[in-house]
Formats: C-alpha cells, sequence, structure tokens
C-alpha cells in the first residue's frame, strides 16, 4: 500500500518485553504502522505465515508472542520492513521474504561450515538443503556438474554466485553464460536489431542473477571488456573454453547433440555447468531433451557430479514448493 512518501516517518522502534514470551514492537506514528502492516494487515499475515509466529495490530503497536529467538528473528524482520517503507514509501512481497531470509541467513552462518558460504560483493549466500550444500561443493571441485530439478531451486543463481567469485579472486579469467535459444529454434537472424538485441530476452534471468549479486555498472564494465560473456548455444560451436566458467542454463531444451558439443569445450583450468529442469522442455519433440542422456551417460565419471533437486530444494516463495509438487505428483 502506498502512502505519501514526502512525509517524515521516524524509524526508531520501540520494542517492550513481557515475562509470556510476547514482545511489542511500538510504533512512533500510526500512519508508519500502517504503511508496515498493509492494507488489511495482508504484510504481517504474510510475516505470519514465513514464520509461523501470532503477531497483532494493536493501537500503535505489533504484539509477538513465540518463543525468543522467533521473537528476535520478527523483531528484526519488523524493523527492516519499516526501514524499507520509510526508504522507498511501499513494501513488496519481496521485501518481506527478505526481511525473513536475512536474518536466518545471520542465524545460519552461525552454524553453517565455512566452506559453503558463498560472498559475493553485495551479498553471502548460504545453501539451504542438503542437496544444496552438495552441489556447491560439486561447483567447487569438479570439472563438470550437470544439475536436474525443478524451477527455484537455486541451480543458476548458485552457478553464477561460484563463478562470479572465482572471476573476483581471479581464479579464472572469464565467465560464459549460455542458454539454448528455442524459441527463435536456434535461427536469429530474422528477428529485428542487432545481435545483442536479438539474443538478451532469451538471456535475460543470466542478467537477473549477475545483477542480484554484483554492481549493475561493474557487471556491465565486465560485459563491455569480455570478463563476462552471455551468448546463445548456437554460438559455442568451434570454441575451446579455457581460463573459464561456462554455464549453459535451461539444458533441458538442449539436444543430445548440443550438450555434448558444450561440454568437449572444455579447456584448461575450467570449470562447466550444465542446468536444466526436466518438466520444462520445450523442444518440438520432447525425447530429442539431452539433459537426462547426459546424466546418465557421464555420472560414473570421476570428474563429473551430477545433482538432482525436487520440489523439498525450491528456495522461492514458499507456494512454489507446493505448485512444483502438485504437478510432479500428476505426472506420476
Amino acid at each position: 500500500m502506498r502512502t505519501n512518501t514526502k512525509k517524515n516517518f521516524d524509524s526508531n522502534l520501540k520494542f517492550v518485553y513481557s515475562d509470556n514470551n510476547s514482545l511489542s514492537v511500538i510504533f512512533p506514528d500510526n500512519d508508519l504502522l500502517m504503511g508496515v502492516v498493509g492494507e488489511f494487515n495482508k504484510n504481517l499475515k504474510e510475516l505470519e505465515k514465513l514464520t509461523n509466529v501470532s503477531l497483532y495490530s494493536r493501537g500503535n503497536s505489533i504484539l509477538i508472542k513465540s518463543s525468543t529467538n522467533k521473537n528476535e528473528l520478527v523483531k528484526n524482520a519488523i524493523q527492516f520492513l519499516t526501514n524499507q517503507f520509510v526508504n522507498n514509501g511501499s513494501i513488496e512481497s519481496k521485501d518481506i521474504l527478505s526481511s525473513i531470509d536475512k536474518f536466518m541467513i545471520d542465524e545460519k552462518v552461525k552454524k553453517q561450515n565455512i566452506t559453503d558460504i558463498i560472498k559475493t560483493p553485495k551479498k553471502s549466500i548460504i545453501p539451504r538443503s542438503e542437496k544444496q550444500k552438495e552441489y556447491v561443493r560439486a561447483l567447487r571441485q569438479s570439472d563438470i556438474v550437470i544439475s536436474a530439478g525443478p524451477a527455484g531451486t537455486g541451480k543458476t543463481f548458485l552457478a553464477v554466485a561460484i563463478g562470479l567469485t572465482m572471476l573476483l579472486e581471479k581464479k579464472i579469467e572469464r565467465i560464459i553464460l549460455s542458454r539454448p535459444a528455442v524459441e527463435a529454434g536456434e535461427r536469429l537472424g530474422f528477428l529485428p536489431g542487432d545481435m545483442k538485441e536479438k539474443v538478451d530476452p532469451y538471456l535475460r534471468p543470466l542478467y537477473d542473477s549477475l545483477y542480484d549479486l554484483f554492481h549493475f555498472e561493474k557487471i556491465q564494465r565486465m560485459i563491455e571488456i569480455g570478463d563476462i560473456e552471455i551468448a546463445p548455444l548456437a554460438f559455442m560451436r568451434g570454441r575451446t573454453l579455457k581460463n573459464s566458467f561456462a554455464i549453459l542454463d535451461e539444458a533441458q531444451n538442449a539436444t543430445d547433440t548440443q550438450i555434448k558439443m558444450f561440454l568437449t569445450r572444455i579447456g584448461e583450468n575450467s570449470k562447466i555447468v550444465v542446468n536444466g529442469d526436466p518438466s520444462q522442455i520445450d523442444l518440438p519433440n520432447k525425447n530429442m531433451s539431452g539433459l537426462d542422456r547426459s546424466k546418465k551417460l557421464l555420472s560414473h565419471l570421476s570428474e563429473i557430479s551430477v545433482v538432482d533437486f525436487d520440489h523439498s530444494d525450491v528456495v522461492r516463495h514458499p507456494l512454489v514448493s507446493k505448485i512444483v509438487k502438485a504437478y510432479s505428483n500428476q505426472n506420476d
């Protein structure tokens, strides 16, 4: 809910602790409270769902009733959302998720194996499931990683994060991000614009991951000088990738021949990652997809890691996991 952003709010909240495991968050301004809880308390309800904590809006305060640890988690989340509203004049669903993620990650980092944490310039990222831990370790240790699983499991994001840290640490010279332009049939000539304008729509998710991990201007500069290359799969033919971290995204839409071509591009001091979701094949004939075949053929090689994700590894909105599971059960 938007309000008048010209009003100068005081974002300093008061916290009052009670003996019965409850905590009151007192707002200095009722308009600020209304902005944080949202229209019909929708933000508060979303926060309740995500944390499984009972929240009550009373007068100029929010009452939190749970364990001491969860009270602190929600308190910090409310302060985060308050600052968000003061700075931007609104709160979006992604901000509510971020308010919880930020402080849950802070807690998990204390218990997490330090080798699992990915530190990028904008944020520290830790795996949220055992399968993600396995994936991150494979990305660091194996020459080639092939992963498959539903959307939202972090396949591309974690791979881009590892690649970016290796680039910034000068362990490699460039990152190469690729995906098959299936909708254009890999025949891009008839599309309007120059080559960048032709292929950018198909590669937008890769850009989004980069911008989420590093500053926009610096990513743009890396792309301009060639430290980061983003190109359709068809452009990989005939190349040898040295000192590189290459990621093939949406590999379920690559044929057996195309995946073989991409994997055999590997050169000295390079890593190759192949990611895909077998449930989202857009090829005219689903049997043309080479992702499952590559897993079966290559899983026995010690230099290659194969990681399979499922709905329990989804890290987007909690509803995404339920949707993925429902469709998976139907297909079974």
